[in-house]
């Protein structure tokens, strides 16, 4: 990603983010532009001619068909005023990207709420609410961690509906307009290739290949998680009924039902859970959970110098041979202008170096995660532990690459892949032996208790249906945004991929303004993350037959998956590791889904 790009992401100071922005605008038209320069493209395809071309093998071979592959892409065996076209496109689509990206970090919005509509929420989570601008008042913001207890807690519908409205409606000004353009120029750009869509040019160079995968994919799944989700709705809507209230069950309404039924029909006390979650415990049970599947030993770096004061650092090293492996960075909390999702960023890259020397990488972890507060330390959901897990999965994978090239390393797989190692480590947080490794109470110490965690356990797969098919809707729309439509209609495209959710849609909303991944490299490729769940659960399979915490199996793992990073395709890595082609098979179980009736 770059250290200097990096900045406009998470710098306090707006004249730093704002010039980091712009590096990374200079940077990626540079890295865009070197694959349109026509000397590099003459001196690689004249390599490529020779003999000494023709006996390279493994990495080296791939990186140098990868190359033509990018010098084709770029348009280098057609027309040189296509390709001066092409060059020109692509800039100006990486300048659209940049900036809707900003828009985003930019956007925030909140509604100011009484105590009366906060009933049901922590004391923690009142106290880090900022006071509203009338007496008795507080403001709630669009920020995940005041955004989604909200949605989960608060009885006042009415309230929930604005709240999710505003983050729906995040940037919507400034981003349509930049969407749209971009969305032309993609199209454009597939047909100078002579594709027929976004879609079929991008997919080229993911897993899947061409949409008509993720369509085949994507029917042998619907089927199971739309007779889940319809079962869902219906239970929440006779709880929507019993609360003497009216209407469909929309997006504003499933969590808090979701969460009451996991309060109520499991007994999942989500507060006292977040008590035996404290951020540190946390990390020390992921670093010990790691260290023994994988190897590795962790080392916190005491004196840091970082963008923010609440920023640390920690090295990796590998438990046998003490080598250094890499660094990464974690900036866990909400603040103004700071990215305002959860990501792994590769600040520096895994490569060899011209000395003959590694290169180790370098990366961060930036989330949103519940703040300090009140004389507590940061007391996390069991979602804000998913999703550190999550994350974590994505800095092992970019921390312990062996590549050779820096064109492999990074998040550098195939883009439909790059989630799968993100997605095996969500399991270990849904195992009862590992949470109760580490889930101690920040005040006194003791364990979490076990009916405690089997109540969380229990819940796991509680209206799955639901959150499976909101995946499905994102993967579902980015499609459509991509598939070839010269005008698309994109406020009928958001409406028509919803219905997938069962959810009701709310109107008068324009979601795309604030989602960041139709511009910020998952475009035609949010599928991805279903795909590379199922890859995830289908890699998962083979350490629940053979150990959650096998050292072998996580050696292999490391060896076949981790190390060879993109040096190697995605499809022949999992055949590696697992010894067949990908199934749903394991996704559709793990969900606890019947299979469709015709399979």
């Amino acid at each position: 990603y770059g250290k200097g790009a990096f900045m406009g992401q998470v710098s306090t100071d707006e004249a730093v983010r704002n010039a980091g922005t712009a590096a990374d605008e200079r940077l990626t038209k540079w890295r865009v532009g070197l694959a349109f320069r026509p000397d590099l493209y003459r001196a690689v395809a004249a390599f490529a001619a020779t003999d000494d071309a023709q006996a390279l093998t493994g990495e080296q071979r791939h990186l140098l068909d990868v190359w033509l592959r990018d010098f084709r892409r770029a348009g280098q065996e057609i027309d040189p005023e296509v390709r001066a076209e092409l060059e020109s496109l692509r800039a100006r689509l990486v300048e659209l990207e940049v900036q809707f990206q900003r828009n985003v970090n930019e956007a925030r919005d909140s509604i100011e709420v009484t105590k009366k509509q906060l009933e049901g929420l922590s004391p923690g989570y009142i106290e880090r609410l900022s006071k509203g601008s009338k007496r008795g008042t507080f403001k709630v913001t669009t920020d995940y961690p005041q955004l989604v207890p909200f949605m989960e807690q608060s009885p006042d519908r009415e309230a929930r509906h604005e709240l999710l409205a505003r983050d729906w409606n995040r940037a919507r000004e400034a981003n349509r307009p930049l969407l749209e353009e971009a969305l032309t120029l993609r199209q454009r750009i597939a047909a100078l290739h002579g594709e027929p869509s976004w879609a079929h040019f991008a997919m080229q160079v993911k897993m899947a290949g061409r949409p008509e995968r993720v369509t085949a994919f994507y029917d042998e799944i619907v089927p199971a998680l739309s007779q889940a989700a319809d079962a869902e709705v219906r239970t929440m809507q006779d709880l929507l009924a019993g609360d003497g209230q009216e209407g469909p069950i929309g997006v504003w309404d499933w969590r808090f039902y979701d969460f009451r039924q996991r309060r109520e029909q499991f007994g999942v006390d989500s507060a006292a859970v977040q008590e035996y979650l404290p951020l540190d415990q946390v990390m020390e049970g992921m670093f010990a959970l790691t260290g023994e599947v994988l190897g590795l030993r962790y080392r916190k770096v005491e004196e840091t110098r970082a963008w923010h004061p609440s920023v640390e650092l920690y090295e990796i090293l590998d438990a046998k041979t003490d080598e250094h492996l890499a660094f990464f960075y974690t900036d866990l909390f909400p603040r103004d202008g700071k990215f305002n999702h959860a990501a792994a960023f590769p600040l520096v890259v895994g490569h060899r170096r011209a000395d003959g020397g590694y290169e180790t990488p370098i990366t961060a972890i930036v989330a949103n995660m519940t703040p300090p507060s009140g004389g507590r330390p940061p007391l996390l959901r069991h979602l804000e532990v998913e999703t550190l897990f999550h994350e974590f999965g994505h800095v092992l994978h970019m921390s312990l690459t062996r590549a050779e090239s820096a064109r492999f390393s990074g998040a550098e797989t195939e883009w439909d892949f790059v989630e799968a190692p993100s997605q095996i480590m969500e399991h270990w947080i849904w195992r009862s032996e590992i949470l109760s490794r580490f889930a101690r109470h920040y005040k006194s110490g003791e364990p979490i208790p076990q009916d405690l965690v089997d109540q969380l356990v229990a819940a796991e797969n509680l209206n799955a249906g639901i959150r499976a098919g909101i995946q499905v809707y994102y993967g579902s729309l980015d499609l459509a945004l991509h598939d070839g439509q010269a005008e698309p209609n994109l406020d009928e495209i958001q409406r028509a991929s919803h219905e997938v959710t069962r959810l009701a849609y709310p109107d008068g909303t324009f979601m795309l303004a604030s989602f960041g991944h139709v511009m910020g490299g998952y475009d035609a490729g949010y599928y991805g993350y279903l795909w590379a769940e199922a890859l995830g659960d289908d890699m998962w399979a083979r350490f629940e037959r053979e150990g959650i915490i096998s050292p072998e199996v996580g050696a292999e793992y490391r060896r076949t998956i981790l190390e060879p990073n993109g040096s190697r395709t995605g499809d022949e890595m999992f055949h590696d590791f697992v010894g067949r082609e990908p199934s749903t098979e394991a996704w559709l179980r793990y969900k606890g889904f019947s299979p469709p009736p015709d399979r």
